[in-house]
């Protein structure tokens, strides 16, 4: 997935974010199929386990059953069609997510040959925080970073400036 254009600097604003503000050691449930990020946090002295890449639209009972201090989920709510539901489900107090930001020029991702490489929301902040609070979640951290490109033109400018990805340290609310 990532032979020639493995993402350091999204690995290193991920991993600084994650030990600020949920530091190690602490049991991870990490949504999305084992990664380099997998390794990346386990490095870093966490204990961590992934789903199976079952449709997390339909199958919950990963989230539900888990007994993990912390969900992770590092780009996968932009690929649900309800992230809601999955959101609902999960049982650990301590959420930390990350998305790419809908960016007002550029398309939203679709892979052409992968059905499940393309995303089905790309979130403005406001709408990934509003799909949070309405699940249950009380936002205690944010941050955002840019993702710049080594292109020519005005799309590979403006990703200098804009912030692609949006990062929520979140705790389960109390009834």
């Amino acid at each position: 997935m990532y032979e020639n254009s493995f993402p350091n600097k999204r690995y290193k604003e991920t991993i600084q974010f994650l030990e600020k503000v949920a530091p190690a050691p602490a049991s991870v449930l990490d949504l999305g199929v084992r990664n380099p990020f997998s390794e990346v946090m386990e490095a870093r002295g966490y204990d961590v386990a992934n789903t199976k890449g079952e449709d997390l639209d339909l199958k919950t009972e990963v989230v539900r059953n888990s007994s993990a201090e912390i969900v992770t989920a590092f780009e996968i709510f932009e690929h649900l069609v309800a992230p809601f539901n999955v959101l609902r489900e999960i049982k650990a107090e301590k959420l930390v997510a990350s998305v790419p930001l809908r960016l007002w020029f550029s398309p939203a991702y679709r892979s052409k040959t992968d059905q499940w490489d393309r995303h089905y929301h790309e979130f403005e902040d406001w709408q990934f925080d509003w799909l949070l609070e309405k699940a249950g979640w009380e936002i205690k951290d944010r941050h955002k970073w840019t993702n710049p490109v080594k292109k020519v033109g005005l799309r590979p400018l403006l990703r200098k400036f804009m912030p692609r990805y949006y990062a929520v340290y979140a705790e389960r609310k109390k009834p």
